[in-house]
């Protein structure tokens, strides 16, 4: 049996007529002939909103599809949006619908149902050869018909019915030697039985071809009889199919459009703000798909986010996952404020001020002017903002402890550009994202925390009170055993702490800045190897975590292997043909720069090593938040468990140094 296609399970018999419209609900559903649906896409009174992507169904789910219409299967609700309503989207017709209907103003646009619809209007009512894939993703041209004596048989199953064919309508085998079928001439379609989807709604005329062809034949009653029983139980399924439409009214919210999509989108990419904006922008004529991915000979700021202070062997700059959200959303905190100052000056207090925010909600109110305004403030905060990163030593997407905590940040910067420029405001604003990544406070329900800083950390320099993730901020001590790995944000942050502090490799006495971060592919690493551990019995619980790693250079990690660490620092203090000898000096300092006890270290006391070096993470954290570690102990089922690395894991970014 044919499974049928979609969800809903009201079908064509359903009451018709009923209005499910409810005391206080913007929507009412009712269900709608096929027909008069198909009618409408193609006139371009039913069209889709601009953001939606383009018809995308392969041939098998379009057989699928008729297969469930022609034995009245129910296919899914369709929704739609009234037009005139307060969200004003840019409309398009369905895909393939005539030229004439990009001149129409649509009656209501098309918000969940386009594929079903579109492929329904493609292979019926267009009448034209339909281009789509096959389950390979090859792109091909077909035409649907429904073999008549299958549809027929109750044995078959209807799928089977179904017979999609070549542009020229014939099937041939044998690499194109013999013909199967040949359906290229409407007489060849009666011979066969073969009745072609396209004319489903055009009964009368296939009939009359029909009828023209076999009038005088002895089993014309028969074969009346097979045609009239074939138009009963298969064609009238089409012509009487009815689809419950669910239609929102004009006063339905912009927000309540976004979440409708998010609820119905589930099979695919989920459509976020940026594309709804993009479509109510494009009804003023704006194109802000431009602004983010370029055109007529502009670099969008994809592009110039993921290039913007790329270093040297790296793919790629610090703002490569910045978004079209992340840059909405800082110029909606922009836009929000201005409301909130104007609404000040006007005297309102309380409740009647506007909130400063950047949620959904605000994103999609946000004007088109304030965006236009506020735009290069965005810009210049996030370029500014790469550049506050890569004073700390984060020089890859892949190593930024959160990436919501760019917003505020950028939002602070773009609206302040002068802190950078002064070294007390700076190091507060160091102190300030410390204490996020620490607090483990950017992980998630950020909106309202990203509004707080926006406005908090500037007060705050200028003598205010601090912010409120300074006071929310807490660190444990005993949080560093249970960072074993990059899900962490705390773990990232105490990779760049290092590096911040002039680690330098040991093999080369090198630090890690900018280039040589990126020459010598570094990446964070044992510094009591694995295998070592592992021969040891020490608990992975224990060795695998931030405790017993740092940032070290690929080929120096090569070098250090799975000995022990006085076997890997002798090795590297003789030297070797493609290594010159490291002086002991010069190695202890090394060692020194990464906060690792020398003496531990070199008679492979395990135990001593990690003691000494948990508290000097400790100082390490402290010196940077401004804050005090708690050292009290906490029992383990009350520490956050992490996962741990898969082995290779740790390297998996790791670059290539250059040869």
């Amino acid at each position: 049996m044919t499974p049928p296609v979609g969800s809903t399970i009201i079908g064509r018999h359903e009451a018709q007529g009923r209005d499910s419209t409810m005391a206080g609900s913007t929507f009412k559903t009712n269900p709608v002939s096929l027909q008069k649906l198909l009618e409408e896409a193609e006139s371009g009174k039913l069209q889709l909103p601009d953001f939606q992507r383009s018809w995308v169904w392969d041939e098998e789910r379009i057989r699928s599809l008729i297969a469930s219409v022609s034995r009245g299967f129910p296919v899914g609700a369709i929704m739609t949006l009234s037009a005139g309503s307060d969200v004003a989207f840019k409309p398009r017709p369905v895909e393939g619908a005539p030229a004439a209907a990009l001149a129409v103003i649509p009656d209501a646009l098309l918000l969940d149902g386009q594929q079903r619809l579109t492929s329904l209007y493609q292979v019926t009512l267009r009448n034209a050869v339909v281009s789509t894939i096959t389950a390979k993703k090859k792109r091909v041209k077909r035409w649907f018909y429904i073999d008549m004596r299958k549809a027929l048989d109750a044995s078959e199953e209807r799928e089977a019915a179904i017979v999609s064919v070549p542009e020229d309508k014939v099937i041939r085998s044998d690499f194109g030697r013999t013909v199967e079928l040949d359906l290229s001439t409407r007489d060849a379609e009666i011979e066969n039985l073969m009745y072609p989807v396209s004319m489903l709604f055009a009964w009368a005329k296939w009939q009359g071809s029909y009828i023209s062809k076999y009038a005088g034949a002895d089993d014309f009653a028969e074969r009346y009889s097979f045609i009239s029983r074939f138009d009963d139980e298969v064609v009238g399924e089409f012509t009487g199919y009815q689809i419950p439409v669910i239609e929102l009214d004009k006063s339905t919210s912009k927000e309540a459009v976004c979440v409708v999509f998010e609820k119905v989108n589930t099979g695919g990419k989920p459509l976020d703000a940026f594309e709804l904006i993009t479509a109510m922008y494009a009804a003023d004529g704006y194109e802000l798909r431009r602004d983010w991915y370029g055109g007529a000979g502009a670099i969008g700021l994809h592009k110039q986010f993921t290039e913007y202070l790329r270093l040297p062997n790296a793919p790629e700059g610090i703002l490569a996952n910045v978004d079209s959200t992340d840059v909405l959303h800082v110029i909606s905190l922009f836009h929000t404020r201005d409301r909130r100052v104007a609404a000040e000056a006007a005297g309102k207090v309380g409740r009647d001020l506007p909130q400063i925010i950047g949620n959904r909600a605000a994103l999609l109110n946000l004007p088109l002017a304030a965006y236009v305004e506020h735009l290069p403030h965005a810009i210049r905060g996030f370029e500014l903002a790469a550049k506050f990163l890569m004073t700390l030593r984060i020089y890859r997407p892949y190593d930024l402890p959160y990436q919501t905590q760019i917003i505020p940040l950028a939002a602070i910067l773009g609206e302040h550009p002068d802190i950078m420029d002064h070294m007390a405001d700076r190091e507060r604003l160091t102190r300030w994202y410390w204490n996020g990544v620490f607090g483990e406070l950017y992980g998630s329900t950020t909106e309202s925390r990203i509004a707080r800083d926006f406005i908090d950390v500037p007060l705050w320099m200028r003598g205010g009170a601090a912010p409120s993730t300074l006071d929310d901020a807490t660190f444990r001590a005993d949080r560093l055993w249970t960072m074993r790995m990059r899900l962490s944000a705390a773990y990232k942050g105490v990779n760049a702490l290092l590096m911040g502090e002039g680690t330098r490799d040991f093999r080369s006495g090198q630090e890690y800045a900018n280039a040589v971060f990126f020459d010598e592919g570094v990446d964070i690493h044992h510094i009591f190897p694995q295998k070592w551990c592992q021969t040891a019995g020490i608990d992975r619980a224990v060795y695998d975590s931030i405790v017993n790693k740092t940032p070290l250079s690929a080929r120096t990690n090569r070098i250090i292997g799975g000995v022990a660490p006085s076997d890997y620092l002798a090795k590297l203090e003789r030297g070797s043909n493609d290594s010159p000898p490291v002086p002991v000096s010069d190695l202890d300092a090394s060692l020194n720069s990464h906060l690792i006890d020398v003496d531990r270290i070199r008679c492979d006391d395990f135990d001593g090593f990690m003691s000494a070096r948990h508290e000097r993470l400790i100082s390490l954290i402290e010196g940077a938040t401004g804050q005090r570690v708690y050292r009290e102990h906490v029992d383990a089922d009350e520490l956050l468990e992490e996962e741990f690395d898969e082995a290779g894991d740790e390297a998996e970014h790791t670059l290539s140094p250059v040869s």
